[in-house]
């Protein structure tokens, strides 16, 4: 990756070091039928291989890796033509294809929340298939309106800025987020806020993705 530049009006030129970003999608009617009809077919708890402090996880399976070949493999290619193929960093003498290694749904409940954490992996992903809460709505609640930052219901992924500085960027959790999926480096630190006051599960599902080193491209 090269340093963006530009010159502006007055014939500066700006220097922005360039830094890995995330990508968003949403996914299409039959994309979410499938994850849906995967959850419908959950039965394995997954909750003791996360860090979730929610009540409830599931492991998912990709059957014939049909997510995997016509969502994710996309998604990687698309990475390493924006960002770099984070996979090259991998500690290996040959080119190995990327597979899925994780997949799980998460239900979490008001007053439930997700602690900073980062993922296994070269990528994961995050897809929010519920949401019934609005985050304007959910920030009226006394313990944010006094605040100067509203994170009740929120996501915030976590990088340094050129000086080393916490940024977040965040994602506020409203029903029109319903669909999207985040596909990010995997050792991207991120947290989930909880929300209140709302008797309904926000679901998301989320996987990672890794270097199959028992096939060589």
């Amino acid at each position: 990756m090269s340093l963006f530049r530009k010159n502006n009006d007055e014939g500066v030129k700006v220097i922005s070091p360039t830094n890995l970003g995330l990508l968003e999608k949403k996914l299409s009617d039959k994309e979410m039928d499938y994850l849906w009809r995967c959850i419908d077919n959950s039965k394995e708890p997954y909750k003791h291989k996360l860090v979730g402090q929610i009540h409830e996880s599931k492991k998912l399976i990709d059957k014939s890796d049909w997510f995997f070949n016509n969502t994710l493999a996309k998604m990687c290619q698309i990475y390493g033509e924006e960002f770099g193929n984070l996979g090259k960093f991998i500690p290996t003498n040959q080119n190995h294809p990327y597979y899925m290694n994780a997949f799980w749904v998460n239900y979490q409940k008001q007053n439930e929340f997700n602690p900073l954490h980062d993922h296994t992996g070269v990528y994961s992903f995050i897809v929010w298939m519920k949401i019934p809460t609005n985050h304007e709505e959910q920030n009226k609640n006394p313990l944010s309106s006094r605040s100067n930052i509203q994170k009740i219901s929120v996501v915030d992924f976590l990088y340094s800025n050129i000086l080393g500085q916490p940024q977040a960027l965040e994602y506020r959790m409203n029903s029109d987020m319903e669909g999207t999926m985040l596909f990010f480096p995997a050792l991207l630190r991120h947290q989930v806020y909880p929300f209140y006051n709302c008797d309904e599960d926000r679901i998301s599902i989320s996987g990672n993705i890794m270097i199959n080193t028992t096939k060589i491209l």
